[in-house]
């Protein structure tokens, strides 16, 4: 008997794009005839549409778009929602979610606690996890407190921008030195970050960083490379090999990710001894301490003394089929991008077991 499988992409957020790259990729990647998949777009507005079962995969980007009902009018979210649900998740059977919505109304925790209410299993990270993760600021604390090294950092909100502005540049360049970076503190795929080289681009790259957010991070500059880990699994999750992408930008932003056509995976990357097995280690334990569960990439400085930083955790990585986290995957075990899929599924049906196990009841 087939699983129906509801794959959410799209979504409320800058990273909307991302989002349909990566569900052109799994759309076409998962196996029919175990899977009866129902792809769910969510518009930038945050309305659902659903076409139904679907056949054969897509043959583009331009098709997951789907477009709205007519007797939906001004496609509110909680009407579309509730269309959606009574209409797909109400058919009988063994079903699943496969969240692939990138960065915020997503990958925050907000439709993992939806799904959390509709007692169905799915891929990824719950709300805890999620939400942690995404937040760089209170994931920094919490990684603090696990003493996982980290670059120097701050944090602060809008709030105290408007209001200590001229103060909070100074302290930025006293405690964390030139250049260093801005990011918007719940944002993925390198969008409203700055590497600011002096006084006037750090003042811009905070007003470009809460443009995207109400709060942000300034992180000093770790010279050296960046290296990757993918972690999967719930509670006794595996580390991939590491790997590094080699390319000649000095900072690694939306473009050098997405366009540059010259980048070079190394996987696994080229490290001095102990390092390899040190960094995986360390990617399981920040894993842990953000209780993370399904997948995670985890992403790392390494130093020219071979001192390792962590930098962020990513619950959703990239996830297109010449991403670096299925590719670490493949290169560390030979596992296929089509069974890797499979392998989270078979995680998110443990997860919501194992659950199940637990009393509601005195």
């Amino acid at each position: 008997m087939t699983t129906q499988l509801f794959v959410l992409y799209g979504g409320k957020s800058v990273e909307h794009e991302v989002s349909l790259r990566t569900a052109n990729t799994v759309l076409n990647a998962i196996d029919r005839q175990i899977y009866d998949v129902y792809p769910i777009y969510i518009t930038r507005e945050g309305a659902w549409r659903c076409s139904g079962l679907q056949d054969v995969p897509p043959s583009g980007m331009e098709e997951l778009a789907l477009p709205g009902r007519p007797d939906e009018g001004e496609e509110l979210p909680a009407v579309t929602i509730g269309n959606v649900l009574r209409t797909y998740f109400s058919i009988p059977g063994r079903k699943v979610a496969l969240p692939l919505l990138h960065g915020s109304h997503g990958e925050d925790g907000t439709v993992q606690g939806l799904l959390e209410l509709l007692d169905i299993p799915y891929v990824g990270n719950g709300v805890l996890g999620a939400a942690l993760t995404l937040d760089k600021a209170v994931s920094k604390r919490l990684l603090e407190q696990e003493g996982i090294h980290q670059t120097r950092h701050i944090s602060f909100a809008l709030e105290e921008w408007l209001e200590q502005g001229p103060m909070l540049l100074e302290r930025a360049q006293r405690e964390l030195g030139l250049p260093c970076y801005v990011k918007p503190a719940t944002l993925g795929s390198s969008i409203g970050i700055s590497r600011c080289e002096d006084r006037w681009q750090l003042e811009a790259g905070i007003e470009e960083a809460l443009r995207y957010d109400r709060r942000l991070v300034v992180e000093k500059e770790v010279p050296g490379r960046e290296i990757q880990v993918a972690v999967m699994g719930n509670d006794r999750p595996i580390a991939s090999l590491p790997g590094e992408f080699i390319h000649r930008h000095a900072f690694f932003d939306f473009e050098s990710k997405y366009m540059d056509k010259e980048l070079v995976m190394s996987i696994p990357a080229e490290l001095p001894p102990g390092v390899t097995t040190r960094i995986r280690e360390l990617a399981l334990r920040a894993y842990r301490a953000l209780n993370c569960s399904g997948l995670a990439r985890v992403d790392f400085f390494l130093d020219a003394s071979d001192e390792l930083y962590l930098n962020e955790i990513n619950a959703l990585p990239g996830f297109t089929a010449t991403s670096m986290y299925p590719v670490m995957w493949e290169r560390t075990d030979g596992t296929t991008y089509a069974e890797l899929i499979g392998k989270l599924i078979d995680y998110a049906f443990m997860k919501h077991a194992d659950k199940g196990t637990i009393r509601y009841t005195r």
